[in-house]
């Protein structure tokens, strides 16, 4: 669980530098956010295979979006009331079906 709090904090950080096009390098931006350079690039195409729109100028030295972009990843951990606690099945519904015997019987 902590992994995914820290990929949350990551993107999000990375999403601020990208907006304010203050990435610098792939270099740069590993050391800023404590990642290997592999790591980066890894983060930038799994972002770019869910369409966000990531460029890099190596005029500016920058990642940026190359249109109006926005990510909000957000989590939120709070204990449940006492209504919420008995509504709530973890997210799962569970059907039980009773089928009729298959197995033959004995004659």
């Amino acid at each position: 669980m902590m992994k995914l709090f820290m990929y949350i904090d990551r993107v999000n950080r990375l999403h601020q530098l990208i907006k304010r096009k203050r990435t610098g390098t792939p270099e740069e931006l590993a050391e800023r956010l404590n990642l290997s350079v592999s790591r980066i690039y890894q983060i930038i195409e799994e972002l770019k295979l869910m369409e966000v729109p990531i460029a890099y100028s190596r005029t500016f030295r920058s990642y940026y979006y190359t249109s109006a972009y926005e990510i909000l990843i957000d989590v939120q951990l709070r204990p449940l009331n006492n209504q919420e606690y008995h509504n709530t099945n973890g997210g799962c519904y569970a059907k039980i079906t009773v089928l009729p015997n298959l197995v033959p019987s004995p004659l």
